[in-house]
């Protein structure tokens, strides 16, 4: 498997949403606020991972490594989830992330 970018993860997000759509209902701002939530939460659980082994374990332990990366693709997940409830392409975000980017470079 090669690398994963947006537009894959944003296909498969959809394949997931339409799956279980009845249960999570339709994307909208609404569910993308409580998405983002969910995102925080999963965050959340990538800072505890790394409260409680520390950072060579993560690098340097096969299995806290594994969860560490498993609790990342959770994080994007959700926030891919939320890109789509609030219309949001992947091409936008590439051409707003490079122009983010541009003014960080010159920032100081």
């Amino acid at each position: 498997m090669g690398t994963l970018d947006f537009d894959a993860m944003q296909k498969m997000q959809r394949q997931l949403h339409e799956k279980y759509l009845e249960k999570w209902g339709p994307l909208s701002p609404q569910l993308g606020r409580e998405l983002l939530l969910w995102m925080m939460g999963e965050a959340g659980e990538v800072g505890d991972i790394i409260k409680k082994n520390g950072d060579a374990s993560i690098v340097e332990d096969e299995k806290i490594h594994h969860d560490f990366v498993e609790e990342m693709c959770d994080v994007l997940m959700y926030f891919n989830d939320v890109m789509l409830c609030y219309s949001i392409s992947p091409e936008e975000l590439a051409k707003t992330y490079e122009e983010k980017h541009n003014r960080n470079m010159n920032r100081w």
